[in-house]
């Protein structure tokens, strides 16, 4: 038999292939998507077990530190009611941190979890660190958290900053045992928090049922791309009602999302929660590394965006398998503000392309995957219009684009209802009265982006996706 070409998807990297042969190492095999891609048909783009909440003894250090963090707790360093007791307490921990040895992660090379859990681990705790400085101290981030971060997103191929992966996909527990393949989402807890608080818990969880709700959504991709591969008549009236069901559970991640609402405060959110995950791109202060002149390696990330719906593979593979992408990806869709100037945009490559970067390197490929996929879902319908099962097909592909742009109108409630309206009522207190209009205030998103102006344009493109 010949080998498979080098860039075939069933010759990509396993996890934890690194290893070599060690008889130590253990792979997931359950599933041909896991096997692939790490994405599992029971749980998707979330691991099928929960995600370990402690690294083991040699790197107890590290998380004592963030227990320490969280039981403080720590305040953000700009919070205008900051005691002097709650300063000194901040600074303690940050001197505790710079007095941490720096920990070598040889023998964490062993275990891709563990891996992901340092990643969890250290982003957290770097998080913590920044945004309790007082707003007039310069970010430096202490060479014990720095030379391990690196090496680190060395290996698992992502920056050294909070993702949403490590705010959702490995930041989850069950409230009870459950021998259930696919977790309730009733029965999901988060791990980690930076607040304490039940509305900071809400909003992780919200993603996290929609990635588990997603679950169908992939195996419907997965039936199309079988059927495509047939191509008679039968094949096609099997893909619309695919698409007809598809259409069905984008509908449900619409009604899921909007059940943030009922947990999670908007002023609580915008005041409290989300000026923790600020990246460096999103914040005032640049952001220095300590230690990265020790590894000739490193090299200072070229954009450090936070935690981001837009990191999410589930939203990218329905773009993709939709073929939505070449209308929401659009390179003229760098999420820049107006503002900037033509070079600083054209050096962009677009918003949802770049967040991809934030994205576990499996979940990569199967994007990648999904995007080379040599029968186009798209091409398809379009070649079949004017035929009468092809006049069906379309419709219901039309059906699910639809479905994507009234998800995307939803997201953009959200977004006014949590960041927007916020905003103004921030800076109605503090007397700029002149606020009329959500464009007339270059908001960022997490990810750095012109908020409202980038979202409406992807929603709008998203609707121009209708086959007529």
């Amino acid at each position: 038999m010949d080998a498979l070409p080098p860039d075939h998807f069933l010759a990509l990297s396993r996890l934890d292939a690194f290893l070599g042969t060690s008889a130590e190492a253990v792979y997931d095999t359950s599933t041909l998507a896991a096997h692939d891609f790490d994405v599992d048909n029971r749980t998707g783009f979330m691991p099928p077990q929960a995600p370990p909440g402690r690294l083991p003894a040699d790197w107890e250090a590290w998380e004592l530190l963030l227990d320490s963090a969280i039981a403080d707790p720590l305040q953000l360093g700009d919070k205008p009611s900051l005691s002097d007791a709650d300063k000194r307490r901040s600074e303690a921990w940050r001197t505790s941190v710079r007095e941490l040895p720096v920990i070598p992660i040889t023998s964490l090379l062993r275990s891709e979890t563990d891996l992901r859990r340092a990643h969890v681990v250290l982003a957290w705790t770097m998080h913590f660190y920044i945004h309790s400085l007082p707003p007039d101290v310069p970010v430096v981030v202490p060479a014990p958290l720095t030379i391990p971060l690196f090496q680190i997103c060395a290996q698992l191929k992502l920056p050294p900053v909070l993702t949403y992966s490590d705010t959702v996909l490995y930041n989850w527990k069950l409230k009870t045992p459950s021998s259930k393949a696919t977790p309730d989402l009733d029965n999901l807890q988060s791990r980690t928090l930076f607040t304490g608080t039940r509305d900071e818990e809400e909003f992780y969880l919200t993603s996290a049922r929609m990635e588990l709700r997603g679950v169908e959504a992939l195996d419907l991709m997965r039936g199309t791309m079988d059927e495509a591969f047939v191509g008679d008549d039968l094949a096609m009236r099997r893909i619309t009602t695919y698409l007809t069901r598809l259409a069905s559970v984008i509908d449900d991640l619409k009604t899921i999302i909007a059940g943030v609402r009922q947990g999670c405060e908007p002023m609580v959110f915008y005041n409290d929660i989300r000026p923790w995950f600020r990246g460096a791109d999103s914040g005032k202060r640049p952001w220095a590394f300590e230690g990265l002149d020790s590894d000739p390696s490193f090299e200072y990330p070229a954009e450090l965006s936070g935690p981001s719906a837009g990191q999410s593979s589930l939203i990218h593979a329905l773009d993709m398998f939709l073929g939505v992408d070449e209308f929401s990806h659009a390179s003229g869709l760098t999420g820049a503000s107006s503002s900037s100037s033509s070079s600083e945009t054209t050096k962009k490559s677009a918003f949802l392309v770049r967040m991809q970067l934030y994205m576990p390197r499996h979940h990569r490929n199967f994007l990648n995957h999904l995007a080379a996929n040599p029968r186009p879902l798209r091409e398809i319908v379009s070649t079949r219009v004017g035929e009468e099962i092809g006049d069906e097909l379309r419709q219901a592909y039309n059906e699910a684009v639809g479905a994507l742009k009234r998800f995307r109108d939803y997201h953009i409630s959200i977004v006014t209802s949590y960041i927007i309206q916020p905003a103004r009522r921030v800076a109605e207190t503090q007397g700029q009265t002149d606020l009329t209009g959500a464009e007339e205030v270059p908001l960022k998103g997490t990810g750095g982006t012109d908020l409202a102006r980038f979202l409406k344009a992807v929603r709008d493109r998203t609707a121009a996706a209708v086959i007529p």
